[in-house]
C-alpha cells in the first residue's frame, strides 16, 4: 500500500542528517542547495538510504519548491 510522509528540509547545511519527528514526519537536513533540484535529489537519497526502499519509490506530490514537502513511497 502506497503511504505519504511529510519532510521538512533544510538545505545547504554543514551535514547531511535526518530525523524522524512522528511515524509519517521527518526532519531533513542536506548539503545540497536549492538550486537545480539538487536539494530535492539529496532528500530523496537521504530518505531512501534511512528507510531503506530504493529512491525510484519516491516521488514528490508536494513542495517541489518549498521547504515543507509530501513525498508518495509506493509499493
Amino acid at each position: 500500500m502506497d503511504r505519504l510522509i511529510k519532510i521538512k528540509v533544510k538545505a545547504g547545511s554543514k551535514k547531511n542528517e535526518i530525523r524522524k519527528i512522528k511515524d509519517d514526519e521527518y526532519i531533513i537536513e542536506t548539503k545540497a542547495e536549492r538550486e537545480n533540484g539538487n536539494a530535492n535529489k539529496s532528500v530523496l537519497n537521504i530518505l531512501s538510504k534511512h528507510l531503506n526502499i530504493p529512491v525510484q519509490k519516491f516521488h514528490i506530490i508536494k513542495g517541489h519548491t518549498a521547504t515543507s514537502k509530501i513525498i508518495k513511497i509506493f509499493d
